[in-house]
């Protein structure tokens, strides 16, 4: 198959010929960047998803399924399945259920890249909508999960009691190690910055917040993360506040951070066990905590053009970063030999087709 459209990387944006099957097999540059043609982007991959199309990660292998096809109509090709804190019975389960769906993948599903376990080693004083199921490290339960289904991303904050000798055990397994729902004060965040972790869990959300007295864990994370995510559906964070970031963080990635009201109309969810509200000025609990988004990465994408992110550079924080920190490097970029996973889209963003492996 062949398409003809402005072909974003990470690196340029230029008017050519992309020829592909599964991979791609060539890829020829005609001319500059032509703003009258379709753009296409590789697919987009969203490392921290709870749910989507009216159904949540936590409530079993059917609403798995569902989620996963809502997030692939919207340029999603892969992405990470992401829990909420819970029991271990309830986890355990859940974990079995995502077991089952990485054995038997569908074409119109978005491809599972493994599970963020976002808890439940939290602080509680910085739950933000996680359920309190908050309990001290155990490398015993990790380990249990893991077994089951791989745990790409585990987000943490430093106050959990985690040992060195098990943080070094976590990355011997593969888990990337990622600060968040802390209340760490700004020493403590830029220590286990500086010496433990790979990336930042939602930038600015569910951690103590920055003065300048007491720059807390916001401020060791501008001064000292070279990665992070970020939710970019301009309600968790200002976009000033997402200027700064990309002025301070090298790898700043987007994400969703989605929950079962995405890609739904305004109405009552799930967030595992709460009930949660979406309306028009995002999606909340009772009390008007913001639990999670109904973003989608194509979404993402438009809210970063309107903020004046060139397509490349978008492209890079919605896609090859990504690819790069979960090192599957047969994606996030278009380059040949890579997966054939494409969003094709107007100028401004709005999505025209999704292609996974080439179909």
């Amino acid at each position: 198959m062949k398409i003809k459209a402005n072909i974003v990387t990470d690196k340029d944006c230029f008017f050519g010929e992309i020829e592909f099957d599964s991979i791609i097999k060539s890829i020829s540059k005609i001319g500059p960047e032509n703003q009258s043609e379709n753009y296409l982007y590789p697919g987009f991959i969203d490392l921290h998803c709870h749910g989507g199309g009216g159904h949540d990660v936590m409530e079993g292998e059917a609403s798995i399924r569902q989620m996963l096809r809502l997030h692939k109509k919207f340029g999603t090709t892969s992405l990470l399945l992401t829990t909420v804190t819970d029991t271990q019975m309830k986890l355990d389960s859940v974990f079995k259920d995502i077991a089952k769906v990485i054995a038997t993948p569908q074409l119109e599903e978005a491809n599972i890249l493994g599970v963020h376990l976002e808890g439940p080693f939290l602080s509680s004083q910085k739950l933000g909508a996680q359920p309190n199921y908050v309990r001290p490290f155990s490398l015993k339960e990790i380990k249990k999960y893991h077994a089951i289904a791989p745990i790409k991303i585990l987000t943490l904050a430093p106050e959990s009691g985690i040992k060195e000798d098990e943080i070094k055990e976590l990355k011997n397994l593969g888990i990337i190690l990622q600060l968040g729902h802390s209340n760490a004060t700004y020493e403590e965040a830029k220590d286990f910055i500086n010496d433990h972790c790979q990336s930042i869990t939602h930038l600015f959300n569910a951690m103590s917040s920055f003065h300048h007295r007491a720059p807390g864990v916001v401020g060791a994370c501008l001064a000292h993360a070279n990665c992070a995510e970020l939710i970019p559906d301009l309600i968790h964070v200002h976009p000033g506040a997402i200027k700064l970031a990309l002025r301070s963080i090298p790898d700043l990635y987007f994400v969703t951070d989605a929950t079962a009201a995405s890609g739904m109309p305004d109405g009552e969810y799930h967030l595992g066990q709460h009930h949660v509200t979406k309306c028009s000025n995002g999606v909340r609990l009772k009390d008007g905590t913001l639990a999670g988004s109904s973003l989608t990465l194509n979404q993402a994408l438009q809210n970063l053009l309107t903020l004046g992110l060139s397509p490349s550079e978008s492209s890079r924080r919605l896609s090859s970063i990504q690819a790069n920190l979960l090192n599957v490097l047969d994606r996030g970029a278009i380059k040949v030999g890579a997966r054939a996973d494409f969003a094709l889209t107007s100028l401004n963003g709005a999505l025209k087709l999704v292609i996974k492996e080439g179909i």
